[in-house]
């Protein structure tokens, strides 16, 4: 998973020789699984990115428990892009911007990194800002300064990349893991209402063209374009396999991590929203269009354990899914046009928005959602590309998928393209 060379280090590492373990049947049950533990749970970090905080609560302030259907069907939507992202690297032992440019035309290519590229920084944009965000207002660190910690943090911890793939991964698990945790935290202490969480998960709504647009931000804040392109850049070489047989077992073992950390994904994403129906949407304080108003109206309610708790999941959040987007951000650049540039140059280079946006006075908060909207519109593409490699026999070998793979991921990019039309007419004044 190397950030320089897109692949896991070749040598026979200890990560790699416990690989081999549970291929070869010495490691049994849990104990097989626990070495292709990882690339899921980065991907996943993106799915529970600051973009995610604010697209969620404002959804849940403003219409209670309704959209959930949608954060449900966005997270299964994620599940199955996923898994074939992590096949596409695992049959092939390529990534998907590598597969585009060896495939598609110069310009096709060239097409596809600009607006990757522009989805990266989109992306990092939200995480930035969310981390910056979390700084201020746990510590009371202003924006400017706090967006320079947030870079230097980031920086830092993709450099535990140099001690192994695994430390990086166990280390972004574990952030994963606190914001479980601190929602875990948040749901005891908001007590939602289990028949609304069920019913409305189960149950679509759609009530006017804002909450067409708070649905397109969910779907685009939870379906990610460049954690699309990175998981199969995890997968490539994490092992190699020996032969066919090999091949499936790893498969199947990313199948059930990625089934792991996409579904606490979802969980958090719905818990996200059903704690903002629960505290604020039922208070009648319907009018949360900010991170720090929520921060600030929670305190009262819940009380400040409760707050603090919220901040440190999206401090937790903004660390990881920074990092994670500069990495989507190196395997795009170096995959698409062959070109890569020094960690610390992406990393000041992605900032710059962020500073912008700091030094303009522009709400953070509006900035995130409409940056989800983007990367909902900009989602398409990484899709069809990944479900023409993946339909192709002569690509994939006997990881080629599944004609029912291949109709829902294809049913997944037309209704985004549905959701992304709606959306357009609606702001040019249709009524949906």
């Amino acid at each position: 998973m190397g950030l320089s060379s897109v692949s896991v280090p070749m040598k026979e590492d200890r990560a790699t020789q416990a690989c081999r373990s549970s291929l070869s049947g010495k490691r049994k049950g849990i104990r097989a699984l626990l070495p292709f533990i990882g690339p899921a749970f980065i991907a996943s970090i993106a799915y529970m990115d600051p973009g995610n905080f604010a697209t969620n609560i404002q959804g849940g302030a403003e219409f209670g428990y309704k959209l959930l259907w949608v954060v449900v069907m966005a997270s299964a939507m994620a599940t199955l892009i996923q898994y074939m992202s992590a096949k596409l690297g695992i049959a092939t032992g390529r990534n998907l911007p590598e597969l585009c440019r060896q495939h598609f035309p110069k310009w096709l290519s060239i097409s596809l990194w600009i607006i990757s590229e522009f989805t990266a920084m989109a992306t990092d944009l939200a995480e930035f800002l969310g981390a910056t965000l979390g700084l201020y207002l746990l510590f009371h660190i202003p924006l400017i300064i706090g967006t320079l910690l947030t870079g230097i943090t980031t920086y830092l911890i993709l450099m535990l990349e140099r001690f192994g793939f695994r430390p990086l991964e166990r280390f972004i698990t574990a952030l994963v893991l606190v914001i479980g945790a601190a929602y875990l935290v948040e749901t005891v202490l908001s007590r939602p209402s289990a028949s609304q969480i069920l019913y409305h998960s189960i149950v679509p709504w759609m009530g006017n063209s804002n909450a067409l647009l708070l649905a397109v931000g969910v779907v685009g804040a939870t379906v990610m374009p460049h954690v699309v392109y990175l998981h199969s850049g995890l997968t490539q070489n994490r092992v190699t396999p020996n032969d066919e047989q090999e091949k499936h077992l790893i498969n199947r073992f990313s199948r059930i991590e990625v089934l792991i950390a996409l579904s606490l994904a979802g969980i958090i994403n719905m818990a996200m929203m059903y704690m903002a129906a629960s505290v604020f949407f039922n208070t009648g304080h319907t009018n949360i269009a900010s991170i720090p108003t929520a921060y600030e109206t929670l305190r009262p309610l819940l009380g400040s354990a409760a707050a603090g708790v919220f901040l440190v999941s999206l401090l937790a959040s903004g660390f990881s899914s920074s990092a994670v987007g500069t990495m989507a951000g190196q395997v795009i650049m170096q995959g698409f046009v062959g070109f890569k540039i020094p960690l610390w140059v992406r990393r000041v280079v992605t900032m710059l928005p962020t500073f912008i946006i700091v030094l303009l006075g522009v709400n953070p908060t509006e900035t995130l959602v409409i940056s989800q909207v983007l990367l909902s519109i900009a989602l398409p593409a990484p899709i069809l590309t990944l479900i023409y490699f993946t339909r192709r026999k002569d690509i994939m070998g006997s990881l080629v998928n599944k004609s029912a793979t291949t109709i829902f991921s294809s049913a997944i990019a037309l209704t985004i393209l549905f959701l992304n039309v709606a959306l357009i007419y609606s702001s040019l004044g249709g009524s949906i």
